[in-house]
């Protein structure tokens, strides 16, 4: 059935070709007496139209063999393809085209002035190669064009998450540092982590403070004041944290402790300290404070009473018979009846834990 339709489909195509080839010549012999005479120019165009649609009625079933074979093989062809070479051979050939177009519409014209036929084969063949050789390079390349997408893709991620993660840095709360958290620098290694968001806000009167015990003659408040000054010149320089210098004051009053706590209420922040009266007044006065001995007490390791260590009693404690000793963290360990095992390494089991903002106490008896 296919081939009787295709077979008509050729003769028609064929009357078409000799009745515009004979349409052609007797425009272009114009003048010429045969041509002129209404029998022998109705015979010529009849005799043109029914040659050429004898050839391709005669043709038609060796052109539909050859086409079905051509398909075979542009079929067997497709199939070996990967869909990556199909999709980048077709649009390496689109993109080729619409580039061919362009080059060759102003060379095409100038053909055409020269010959109406030479313009529009010139095109279509450059056009044809364009493809081809478009659609080659594109499969050729596929990798490196994904992988240019891909990194794009990527960049455009990190774009976003950098501009993510910057606005949520700025809407983070402010964090109030206190003198003694400066003091202490575990603040340094907090910021560096990442534990600690938004920008950290130093007062003027908490520098001035500072400044004051840099300057003091006790040796010993001499040193952690000029250590709490190389903290923050520290954090400022090493780290990708803003650090405010807030340069405002509250006349009215006079204690460096309240004025934070009124400070971290007119930011809507928070106070960073190791005090433990200052986190008890924040904390009624409903000011949110970050404590940073409460941090390290809450990832020290957990004891539960009846558990057994061993450890060295290396000093007496208050009570009578009592022995003191220490874990690596610096933990205190109240040994009962452990004075009489001064400097010796000894088995205890646990009878109770107290754990308090300033820090965690153990509370043990020798295991006999």
């Amino acid at each position: 059935m296919i081939k009787k339709i295709f077979r008509v489909i050729f003769t028609i195509l064929g009357l078409l070709i000799g009745f515009v080839l004979a349409d052609g010549i007797r425009k272009s012999a114009i003048g010429n007496e045969y041509l002129t005479n209404i029998f022998f120019k109705v015979s010529f165009y009849v005799i043109l139209i029914a040659v050429f649609g004898i050839i391709l009625f005669i043709l038609s079933p060796f052109i539909y063999k050859s086409i079905r074979k051509l398909i075979t093989v542009i079929e067997k062809g497709i199939s070996k393809l990967s869909p990556s070479e199909i999709i980048f051979g077709a649009g390496g050939a689109i993109v080729a085209l619409v580039l061919a177009l362009v080059i060759t519409l102003p060379l095409s014209s100038f053909l055409s002035g020269l010959n109406e036929m030479l313009g529009p084969i010139v095109s279509v063949i450059i056009n044809i190669i364009a493809m081809v050789i478009g659609a080659d390079i594109a499969v050729k390349k596929r990798e490196d064009i994904t992988g240019y997408f891909e990194n794009f893709r990527k960049n455009q991620s990190k774009e976003k998450k950098t501009k993510s993660s910057s606005n949520k840095k700025n809407e983070a709360t402010p964090k109030v540092l206190d003198t003694s958290v400066i003091i202490d620098g575990r603040i340094f290694d907090l910021c560096q982590t990442g534990f600690i968001e938004g920008a950290l806000v130093i007062p003027t009167f908490v520098l001035d403070e500072l400044r004051h015990i840099s300057d003091c003659s006790d040796s010993l408040k001499r040193t952690r004041g000029r250590r709490g000054l190389d903290i923050l010149n520290k954090i400022q320089k090493e780290l990708p944290i803003e650090v405010i210098m807030w340069e405002g004051d509250f006349p009215e009053i006079a204690e460096v402790d309240i004025k934070l706590l009124k400070l971290a209420q007119k930011l809507n922040g928070k106070v960073v300290t190791n005090d433990y009266n200052l986190n008890k007044v924040a904390e009624f006065q409903g000011v949110p404070v970050l404590n940073i001995n409460e941090l390290a007490n809450a990832i020290k390791p957990v004891v539960l009473p009846g558990e057994e260590m061993t450890l060295t009693v290396v000093k007496d404690g208050k009570e009578s018979g009592q022995g003191v000793a220490y874990l690596d963290d610096g933990t205190m360990i109240v040994v009962e009846g452990g004075r009489k095992y001064m400097g010796k390494e000894i088995t205890v089991v646990v009878t109770s834990v107290l754990q308090t903002a300033a820090g965690r106490m153990i509370f043990a008896k020798y295991k006999s």
